[in-house]
């Protein structure tokens, strides 16, 4: 097997709005041979959909099994945590077919109120779960902390209200705090290197956002590369309090697979 592995978020690595970033369909190629996974917190998605999406830009050598979204590892928390959980979800159908994979749902007496990205949010919805929460025996679940996620619009890119924006009203409303699962979570961390079958040091995690992708990656040891083709741009300060990354490049065209070897290897 080979030596390394990479996590690889998508939104800014891969591709910003409905166009693919080419250096990064070029590195997809060259690393084809090695593990990978694309890690993504927007939980709104199905993983079939976010295949379907890579592809249409241009990736091959791509499947399924290479895709983990934070809906996909809170439905995998739950399940390890509560066998057979029972849950009332709000966000969109990559949630939802996430959840019912391994869940129920109950929108009487659930034990989890779980809430992601999509368009599940209304005034019926915030009343449900909130009620739910207050009853006291439902824990809150959010699939990221994340306020905000790059998306698009008419075929424009838009800023969408990530994770923790959406969370936030039922979290105001029933005075609970919530369990995150996504990045900068350890939990997606984890999940990630059992997909793999890799130690911590032996991965890259490669993220376009100091304070979830390199943050969360850094803090159980797995090696990080900001790309400053998304989120985070060249000129940009980088945020106190936040682990620096291993490399931070313009490119994913500036990546040496020596130059990686021997840092796994140092």
């Amino acid at each position: 097997m080979p030596e390394l592995g990479f996590l690889i978020d998508m939104d800014g690595i891969v591709y910003r709005g409905n166009s693919a970033i080419p250096e990064a369909i070029s590195f997809l190629e060259m690393i084809r041979d090695y593990p990978y996974l694309f890690l993504t917190n927007n939980s709104s998605t199905t993983p079939q959909a976010v295949l379907d999406r890579l592809v249409k830009l241009g990736v091959r050598h791509c499947g399924i099994e290479n895709i983990l979204t934070s809906a996909m590892a809170t439905a995998s928390y739950l399940q390890r945590v509560t066998p057979g959980f029972t849950y009332y979800a709000v966000g969109g159908p990559g949630l939802h077919a996430a959840l019912a994979e391994y869940g129920t749902a109950d929108k009487d007496a659930p034990d989890y109120v779980v809430v992601g990205e999509g368009e599940g949010l209304c005034y019926d919805s915030l009343t449900t779960g909130m009620n739910i929460l207050l009853r006291g025996r439902a824990k809150l679940i959010g699939t990221n902390p994340e306020a905000s996620l790059d998306g698009t619009r008419n075929n424009k890119p838009v800023v969408l209200p990530g994770g923790g924006t959406l969370i936030a009203p039922f979290q105001v409303g029933s005075g609970m705090d919530p369990l995150f699962i996504g990045k900068p979570n350890p939990v997606m961390y984890q999940q990630g290197l059992r997909g793999l079958e890799k130690k911590a040091g032996e991965v890259f995690m490669i993220g376009d956002r100091p304070e979830s992708d390199i943050k969360g990656a850094a803090q159980i040891g797995i090696r990080t590369i900001l790309v400053t083709t998304g989120w985070f741009k060249q000129d940009d300060l980088y945020p106190a309090h936040t682990p620096r990354p291993d490399l931070i490049i313009n490119s994913l065209a500036e990546l040496d697979m020596a130059q990686l070897r021997a840092m796994v290897h140092a």
